[in-house]
């Protein structure tokens, strides 16, 4: 095993936790620290010397910390081939030493954007020197170890303890990771500057994979690429699972649609429970009675803080997940009795990524479905117009129906989820299977209204509807058969909107 050992470190860092034990380690080994600003502050109160870089070049730093180390006495002792007497010669000449470590992180860009910073403040984040450190040191990455990120500070501490330097194969890998720190920092500045044009070029980077116990089945392998931690605070349970964060994705989307106190109880992507009230404990209760048999083992979000009653109706059920904005004190000790609960306080909205999608040899981009349907966007078609409420359930079905798998149709009254059909492939089919998930647990379908994703092609649907008691309808129109849905509730006295707006779901 050919090891090399180290004599020389550059290190300059925006974050230090973690850095301590690994200067003290260089330091116990004769290294010598070239270093820069604050980093170099750290390192002298630590009481270790320290060249200062600006020593070495013999140039400040300017233009307010912009040009620290782009100098050649710094990039020649980093890119010098160690067997290649040419180059030994120059940086001889020029009394330049040879760089065997760079430690460089990099100004957090994607931090500063997520938290919503001003355009010159996210500017002054785009990192020049230490992405070009980065890049020069992994170029070279036969004779020179580069450390991108604090995650690697312990593995080459124990490298350095056990085999006193890196291996060829060590320096390969830190390289690799090098390359992978910066073309994803590239991809998020990209993405800043080309944020009007998403779907002209397309670029998808993330450094962040959390490695799940498997994928959709235990026979796939499966992994999570994001920042979990921004939009939620874990409070309790095991690991969420491939099949959780489909259906917790699911729950988030649909629920930001809705601002009363609102519960929902997702399975498989799909709403089986959801109702609006005056309270959440209500909404809870509401949501509930849509489906019991279904809410078993399912994803449970509520709009609103969980307090203890609601807490402890929600106890008496198996669940996987529960996402709330918060929870009043003493329900997380409530529930988290039994330990696999996952427990989820949201920190903030979803960002309004486009949606991508996978398939065939490339990817599916679209704008996200951000359209929410009003009361002004309802256009009676009927000689019939809906009542007040009917009006108000017709906006709440379609809330839901626009987050339902197509072929999807959905039964709504007094805002509760009633009956759904879902991912069926013919309307009538959806419409039938609303109807029987209806009955099944004893909804009265009558005064209910109907919501459908897209237009009906026949009057079928909406004949179904008619024997069943309900007398009102929302769809989005535009089949060329539309009158003969028309024709057919003006015959029978139903009221029939449209929006104009389809949402198909696939």
């Amino acid at each position: 095993m050919n090891v090399l050992p180290i004599r020389s470190a550059l290190i300059s860092v925006y974050y230090k936790d973690g850095l301590e034990p690994l200067v003290k380690k260089l330091h116990a080994d004769g290294v010598t620290l070239y270093s820069t600003g604050g980093t170099q502050s750290f390192i002298e109160a630590l009481n270790i010397p320290v060249v200062a870089v600006e020593d070495l070049t013999g140039y400040a730093s300017i233009l307010g910390g912009r040009v620290k180390t782009l100098h050649p006495k710094v990039f020649g002792g980093i890119l010098a081939r160690r067997e290649n007497i040419s180059d030994l010669n120059e940086l001889a000449g020029y009394e330049i030493p040879t760089i065997d470590l760079v430690i460089v992180d990099l100004y957090p860009f994607e931090e500063t954007v997520t938290a919503g910073a001003n355009h010159a403040d996210t500017i002054e984040k785009i990192d020049i020197g230490g992405i070009s450190l980065i890049r020069a040191a992994a170029k070279n990455y036969n004779e020179v170890v580069i450390l991108s990120g604090k995650d690697q500070y312990s593995r080459l501490l124990e490298q350095l303890n056990t085999q006193h330097g890196t291996t060829l194969a060590d320096r390969q890998r830190y390289a690799a990771e090098a390359f992978a720190t910066s073309s994803n920092y590239d991809t998020h500045i990209f993405n800043y500057f080309n944020r009007s044009e998403q779907l002209e070029v397309l670029r998808i980077s993330s450094n962040d994979a959390h490695v799940l116990r498997y994928g959709e089945n235990p026979h796939q392998k499966g992994a999570f690429y994001g920042k979990l931690e921004e939009l939620f605070e874990i409070l309790n349970g095991k690991t969420l699972s491939y099949n959780n964060l489909l259906d917790v994705d699911a729950a988030v989307n649909l629920l930001a649609d809705f601002e009363d106190p609102t519960f929902a109880i997702i399975k498989h992507n799909n709403a089986c429970g959801l109702a609006s009230r005056d309270t959440i404990l209500q909404a809870w209760h509401d949501a509930l009675a849509g489906d019991p048999v279904s809410a078993f083992g399912g994803i449970l979000m509520g709009n609103r803080t969980i307090d203890l009653d609601t807490a402890k109706e929600i106890d008496k059920l198996f669940y996987e997940v529960l996402i709330a904005p918060d929870f009043a004190p003493g329900v997380v000790e409530l529930l988290s009795k039994k330990k696999n609960r996952i427990l989820l306080r949201m920190k903030r909205s979803l960002p309004a990524n486009p949606s991508v999608r996978a398939i065939l040899n490339g990817v599916l981009v679209q704008d996200k479905d951000n359209h929410i349907d009003a009361l002004d966007n309802l256009r009676v078609v009927t000689q019939k117009t809906p009542t007040r409420q009917e009006l108000e359930d017709m906006v709440f079905a379609l809330k839901l129906v626009k987050h339902t798998k197509s072929n999807a149709i959905v039964l709504a009254r007094n805002k509760q989820l009633i009956g759904s059909g879902t991912g069926q492939t013919s309307r009538i089919d959806a419409m039938k299977q609303a109807v029987h998930k209806a009955r099944s647990f004893n909804f009265e379908i009558d005064g209910a209204v109907l919501a459908s994703d897209a237009f009906f092609p026949f009057a079928d649907s909406v004949e179904v509807a008619f024997h069943e008691g309900i007398r009102a309808v929302v769809q989005p129109g535009g089949s060329i058969k539309d009158q003969d849905s028309i024709d057919f509730c003006d015959q029978h006295g139903m009221a029939m909107t449209f929006t104009g707006i389809r949402h198909f779901k696939h």
